[in-house]
């Protein structure tokens, strides 16, 4: 029998890598820090130390590239799932609908 991750249609890759968040429906925007956890070709996990972030927010995330050979990452993404970790922590799941 197939586990859910056996399921996914792309495979995350751990990334681990700090990032800035913006959320796009605020005015004016809202910039947060985050820890990337994992990433695919249509979604990534952040780790979030703030407020629960609502379902169907809009964001723009950049992860920063550590090599001037590779730029870094902007996506446009939309909050799928916010799940508390801890009393200060949260597990956020974005669906990327934009990426430069």
């Amino acid at each position: 029998m197939l586990s859910y991750d056996d399921k996914r249609n792309f495979y995350r890759m751990m990334v681990n890598s700090p990032c800035q968040v913006e959320l796009l429906d605020q005015n004016p925007s809202l910039a947060l820090t985050a820890i990337c956890k994992d990433i695919s070709a249509t979604g990534m996990s952040l780790e979030m130390e703030s407020e629960a972030i609502e379902i169907g927010a809009l964001l723009q995330i950049t992860v920063d590239s550590n090599n001037d050979q590779i730029p870094s990452l902007v996506a446009k993404a939309k909050v799928v799932r916010c799940e508390e970790q801890d009393s200060d922590t949260y597990l956020v799941g974005v669906e990327i609908s934009e990426m430069n």
